[in-house]
Order: C-alpha cells, then sequence, then structure tokens
C-alpha cells in the first residue's frame, strides 16, 4: 500500500455517506473504494477507541426523501447520525428521477434536487458532529452574477447551506468559481477533472503527437479561455479561441442567441483539435465550433466537457459524428448519464469516483488535499508514459506519493 502518512490523525468524526436518490450510483461508487482503503490501511490503531466504527461493510447511511402526489415531501434519516462527519452527495440536474406528481410521473427539477438536500440537513442538523455537501453540478451556477435586475441565485443558495450549518461545500468546475466569495468563512472546494480528462483521451486514442504541428486546444468562448491554456500548457501546444458574436435585442430560452462563432488562433490545419468546456447543455454552441473547425480542415476534434447534459437529445450529436464533425465526446459521471448515452461510438465517460473518494478520505482526518488539487506532476507523468508506449496502464503510483489514484 502506497504511503499515507497524511492520514495519522484522529478522524474529525465517523464517517458518514448520504447518497441521494439523484446520485445513488456515484455513491455507491465512492463507498466501495473507502471500505476497500480503510480495511487495507495498516499504520492506524483502528482498534483504539478513537477509531471506532472507522472500519465497517458501508459508510453509506439509509435515507429517503418522499414525495407526495401533492408535491410536497419530507426527508428523512433512517440511521444515526450522531457524532459522524457526515457527506451528502447530490446531482441537482438529475432528469432520471421521477415522481407522481396529481397523477402523472414527472422529473425532477434541479429545485427540487436541493430543496431534498436541505431537507437531509434538517434532518441530520444537531446531531451529526459535521455536515458536508457534495454538489458536482453547483445548484444555479450559471446564474451567478447579476447584468441587470435579477436574482443572484447560486450565492443565495451557498449562503442558504451555510447558514443551515453545512461546513464544506465540495463541487465541480464552477461556472464562476468566484461566486463563493459569498461564503467567504467556510469551506469551499472546486475540484477540476483535468487530469481523468487526459487520461481518459490517452486511453482511447494511441496515435497522439505533441507538439504545434499536430495539435491545438481550443476554448469555444472568453469563459473558457482559462481551461484550455491550463490543458494546452501540459501538452506544450498552442490555443485557440472562439468567441459567441450575440443578437443582444432579443432573448430566447433566457439568453441572447448567438449570431455566429469567431476564431482567433492560428491554422488547425490537419490538426487535432480538443474543445474543453465546463458543460454540454443543448451541444449547440459546442458543434457549431467543431463544424467551423472542420471547414478550417482540422484533422479530428474532441469535445470535452466536465458536464454533458444534452439537453437537446444525442441524436445532433449522431449526426455530427456520422458526417465526420467530432471524433470523441467524453464528459464525466458525476451527473445523470443517459443509459443510451454509453451505446454511442462517440461517448467516452471520464470515472471521477475515486478522485471523490480520496477528497473525503483527507477531508474526514481533517488532512490537507493541496496536492489532490494540483495534478500537474501525475499528468506530466502520464503523457510522458504514453510518449513511450502509445498508450497508459490503468493504475498510477508516483514514489512518495499515496496514490491510491485514479
Amino acid at each position: 500500500m502506497p504511503d499515507q502518512s497524511k492520514l495519522i490523525s484522529v478522524p474529525a468524526g465517523k464517517l458518514g455517506i448520504v447518497a441521494l436518490k439523484s446520485s445513488e450510483t456515484l455513491g455507491n461508487s465512492i463507498d466501495k473504494y473507502l471500505v476497500k482503503w480503510r480495511r487495507e490501511r495498516e499504520h492506524l490503531s483502528t482498534d483504539h477507541i478513537m477509531f471506532s466504527g472507522y472500519t465497517r461493510d458501508s459508510y453509506l447511511i439509509e435515507s429517503s426523501c418522499t414525495r407526495f402526489a401533492s408535491g410536497e415531501a419530507k426527508g428523512t434519516v433512517k440511521d444515526s447520525v450522531r457524532g459522524t462527519d457526515l457527506y451528502i452527495i447530490a446531482d441537482v440536474t438529475n432528469t432520471g428521477v421521477k415522481y407522481n406528481l396529481g397523477g402523472q410521473m414527472v422529473p425532477m427539477t434541479p429545485d427540487e434536487h436541493f430543496a431534498d438536500i436541505k431537507r437531509i440537513i434538517g434532518a441530520s442538523a444537531g446531531k451529526a458532529h459535521r455536515i458536508n455537501v457534495i454538489m458536482p453540478f453547483l445548484y444555479e451556477s450559471r446564474q451567478d452574477k447579476r447584468t441587470r435586475r435579477e436574482s443572484l441565485d447560486c450565492a443565495m443558495a451557498l449562503q442558504e447551506l451555510v447558514n443551515m450549518g453545512v461546513s464544506n461545500i465540495i463541487t465541480f468546475d464552477a461556472h464562476e468559481p468566484r461566486v463563493q466569495n459569498a461564503i467567504p468563512y467556510c469551506g469551499f472546494e472546486n475540484l477540476m477533472p483535468t487530469y481523468q480528462f487526459i487520461k481518459c483521451l490517452l486511453r482511447s486514442t494511441p496515435d497522439l503527437e505533441f507538439d504545434n504541428g499536430h495539435m491545438m486546444v481550443i476554448s469555444p468562448d472568453e469563459g473558457a479561455m482559462n481551461r484550455a491554456i491550463y490543458f494546452a500548457n501540459h501538452f506544450g501546444v498552442d490555443v485557440g479561441m472562439f468567441y459567441k458574436r450575440r443578437d443582444y435585442s432579443k432573448v430566447v430560452d433566457g439568453k441572447n442567441p448567438i449570431v455566429a462563432h469567431e476564431f482567433l488562433g492560428d491554422s488547425v490545419e490537419d490538426k487535432d483539435v480538443i474543445i474543453i468546456d465546463d458543460m454540454i447543455a443543448s451541444g449547440e454552441s459546442m458543434l457549431d465550433v467543431a463544424r467551423q473547425l472542420k471547414e478550417r480542415k482540422a484533422r479530428r476534434v474532441y469535445c470535452l466537457a466536465t458536464f454533458g447534459l444534452f439537453t437537446a437529445g444525442l441524436e445532433v450529436f449522431d449526426k455530427a459524428y456520422a458526417d465526420g464533425i467530432i471524433e470523441k465526446v467524453i464528459s464525466t459521471n458525476v451527473i445523470y448519464q443517459k443509459p443510451e448515452l454509453f451505446d454511442r461510438p462517440w461517448y467516452l465517460s471520464a470515472d471521477l469516483s475515486k478522485y471523490i473518494a480520496i477528497v473525503i478520505d483527507h477531508l474526514n482526518h481533517d488532512a490537507s488535499i493541496s496536492d489532490l488539487l494540483n495534478p500537474n506532476e501525475r499528468i506530466m507523468t502520464r503523457i510522458n508514459e504514453y510518449k513511450k508506449n502509445h498508450t497508459i496502464s490503468d493504475n498510477y503510483t508516483a514514489p512518495g506519493e499515496q496514490l491510491y489514484f485514479v
């Protein structure tokens, strides 16, 4: 077992995980890793009273959010949480969870998922030692700033959680990470899946070449530029950017429609291009960028997004793949993935369950997670491995690191 010297401290409390119905699959995967690691951990005196309950068959705590046909609901925690370091996991985008509303089955909305998080907090408050919320897609993160007389939904939601007693909020690739300024005295961790994206891409493609003559990283808009630069710096290639020309005289579906995507950057002819963004909603913007790149004679187009929502269905991506517009689409498993998505030849899923399990393990010990937030060394090790073998192994262990990793 790799060195785990950071995890020698007494846990902040007995570990407990509540995976709401929206995140059951992710929660089960996280739980399996934690059970395995803690059973194999040899450097702790787990028979000491201060480590009571440290190793268990499962850290999942049974709960439910019963919904009535009127649309009302109640949250119930069915196991004891007294003294527990509690981690509540929920996917506010999961439209696969449905309930009976007035005699018809309807999908749950983000508002209803967020209300269920608060119900479980309410059922646990005053009993749990510490409450942490893992919300991979940050609730209302697209409404994070005010451009006119508008509500500031994301900031208000974060403040509400803190006021209910939440100590730490863990999310992925927040649309605007500065929204944490609304809760300056609360723990807020914005995790990035860059390492998992690179690992997934390298495993699936044996003939990538990392130089300016063969590859370029593309930002689909101004907001994604930091992601693209970070990605490109590891590959040692150039960055290009599209900016969205919008019609500000109209509002369609709550936003100003895009008139055109304009490109800024070097030639992409005969190059593999990687488009990276935080989310794919309808996919209209991502696919329009991909088409323009192919018109500029790009070789292959890879689309990477932390959250694959696919709100307009999968058919538009099926057509783009059939037309040779896209090569692969990679998104993560931290939000709901439609079952039919895995049948698509163009789709790959980047698994983040190990990463989340490691973060939980560290936070439960009040251990630093700085090295977990900075994957530079791991990324470069993987890229160097790929350059030698044109593939990468399943597991990576660096000397002196405690990587049960990912």
